[in-house]
């Protein structure tokens, strides 16, 4: 199959996908079906949350993005593998990418879904395949990870080191746990603060790409932030959400931290990147030339930067193509395989 032909299946596919996107969509399609039911399986995984990430997918599969991408890249490669693709669950389909990757570059996608989010893309995979039949040979879903030549895995810290060990003798391209941070200057609009807060809230902070950590300026007003981040106080009525931010909000009480909280919500002077779900870092900086050296130094652990100079605000959820997981390019690993 020619690199044209596919282009067309995956645009045709984000058409398809795009009925998806809009919360006053009403289907008996399977993929309808099981966004609505999504929450019964994972509490995390609201039907916005599951129309957020899908409509981020849509986003890029146009031919001129997706055109624009492949032009640098010497493929569908010569040589097909089977390329082990075991997928991450912590938001809804964060793995498609993956499986886009491996398809555009012409292997064989050997798919292991991840226990928390093991339905969703099977009806997209099922449209995918009414669409272009010839790549039903490419894709297949396994329990066990077995028969494959590379593999590319997504998990979290714990289960990098069992990924390290397991496929040590296979070309690999493994991720582990991945936060962002934002930094402010104190001069952001409204609707900057509130790109922001979308930054922070969507899919409850789960992401590699939420804003867990704030770079502020000295004697930033927390009031600005608390001022946005009131809209979202809908996260409250998650269960999973509400025992986080009671559970550290206990925590910090009884240990005496400082903290402020607005009843759904927790800001902690922390030095850490890594938040838990329910509480949002942060720290106060002098000069901001001193931060990007000091961040630099943590850039392993970092996804992306989101601010003025650098993402966006609003734009860490969506990724363009080329934003890549951990920075390594996946098409250039699948290229030279």
């Amino acid at each position: 199959m020619i690199t044209e032909d596919r282009i067309k299946a995956f645009e045709k596919l984000g058409d398809f996908l795009i009925d998806f996107c809009d919360e006053n969509f009403n289907s008996n399609h399977p993929l309808e079906i099981i966004i609505q039911s999504s929450s019964s399986y994972n509490g995390w995984f609201t039907v916005s949350n599951i129309r957020s990430s899908i409509s981020a997918i849509c986003n890029n599969l146009c031919s001129t993005k997706l055109s624009s991408w492949l032009s640098s890249y010497s493929i569908p490669v010569e040589a097909k593998k089977n390329i082990s693709i075991i997928m991450a669950g912590n938001i809804p389909l964060v793995g498609f990418n993956d499986l886009l990757c491996v398809l555009m570059s012409g292997h064989r996608a050997i798919i292991k879904l991840s226990s928390k989010d093991n339905r969703l893309i099977l009806p997209i995979i099922d449209e995918l395949l009414i669409i272009e039949p010839r790549f039903k040979s490419d894709i297949k879903i396994v329990e066990k990870v077995e028969n494959f030549d590379a593999v590319i895995a997504t998990g979290s810290n714990e289960s990098f080191k069992y990924f390290e060990y397991y496929f040590k003798d296979y070309p690999s391209l493994l991720r582990k746990s991945r936060t962002s941070v934002a930094i402010l200057t104190g001069d952001e609009s409204l609707d900057q603060r509130k790109a922001l807060a979308n930054d922070i809230f969507l899919y409850y902070g789960l992401g590699c790409r939420n804003v867990t950590k704030l770079y502020l300026p000295n004697n930033y007003d927390l009031n600005l932030l608390f001022e946005v981040f009131f809209e979202y106080q809908d996260v409250v009525l998650n269960n999973k959400y509400a025992n986080n931010y009671d559970y550290y909000k206990a925590i910090y009480t009884m240990g005496n931290q400082n903290i402020f909280e607005n009843g759904f919500f927790i800001l902690k002077e922390d030095k850490s990147l890594y938040s838990p779900v329910a509480v949002l870092n942060y720290e106060y900086y002098d000069k901001k030339e001193s931060l990007l050296i000091q961040l630099d130094k943590l850039k392993k652990y970092i996804q992306c930067i989101v601010g003025n100079e650098f993402i966006p605000f609003g734009k860490a959820q969506k990724p363009d193509l080329e934003d890549y997981s951990d920075g390594v390019d996946t098409l250039r690993f699948l290229e030279a395989i």
